[in-house]
């Protein structure tokens, strides 16, 4: 049997139709994923009023949780059926969300239109992460706040999201992550640095519970060997 591709982005294309129907497994879990995340993120930025980029946002799960919060936000992402059904059910919600079809390596904005750029399991993704970060403190207004989760490049996160998510547990797709292309916290942070930033402290995001339909909910955990999340600040210094 042929070895299932690796970084295969079409799998958010694939169930896009479904997206907010509850009804696949690994959707559900990315869904689960948002207030694990916004805990450690709200504690990190005041949201209300501000213009938000959410980048990668597939289907809208973080996106539509930042307009709760009262953001303006933007998403984008490469997968076009996944926007369409981003922009489909924001439509139906009335909310005022734009989506746009691209890759962060190439953002179709103007130098400092956000406030924050918001990007979870993306950079691990990524064509060119340079690129990308480069982009990301482009589009940042002075001061502007980068969050960000990421999976961690180690035999552990390699078990743990190749091996027990992938191929026994089901929890994502077989081919979903490529293990080589996992960042450590070291060089992720040297990454952002070299771009302007002020980078926080980083801190493990993983499962913490169990809810009604049997699948994981998220939030902190300790230690950063599998996933983990941060902020990193844009230099105030127009055009630093």
């Amino acid at each position: 049997m042929a070895q299932a591709q690796r970084n295969n982005l079409e799998i958010y294309d694939d169930v896009a139709a479904q997206w907010w129907s509850d009804d696949i497994r690994w959707v559900r879990t990315l869904k689960n994923m948002v207030p694990g995340r916004l805990s450690w993120f709200d504690r990190k930025f005041d949201w209300q009023g501000k213009d938000v980029l959410d980048l990668g946002c597939a289907g809208g799960f973080m996106a539509e949780s930042i307009d709760d919060r009262g953001a303006r936000v933007t998403g984008i992402d490469p997968a076009k059926e996944a926007i369409a059904a981003a922009r489909a059910h924001a439509k139906a919600e009335g909310r005022a969300i734009s989506y746009d079809v691209g890759v962060g390596e190439a953002l179709p904005y103007a130098d400092a239109s956000f406030d924050a750029v918001v990007c979870v399991d993306v950079l691990e993704h990524v064509q060119s992460l340079p690129k990308v970060i480069s982009e990301v403190s482009r589009i940042l207004r002075p001061g502007g706040m980068f969050l960000f989760d990421t999976i961690n490049r180690n035999p552990i996160a390699r078990l743990a999201t190749i091996t027990m998510a992938e191929d026994v547990l089901k929890l994502l797709p077989q081919g979903t992550h490529d293990p080589d292309m996992f960042i450590k916290p070291s060089e992720l942070r040297t990454e952002l640095e070299t771009a302007g930033f002020a980078v926080d402290q980083m801190v493990g995001l993983g499962p913490r519970g169990i809810n009604g339909k049997g699948d994981f909910t998220f939030g902190r955990v300790p230690g950063t060997m599998i996933i983990y999340m941060g902020t990193a600040r844009k230099s105030d210094q127009t055009g630093g």
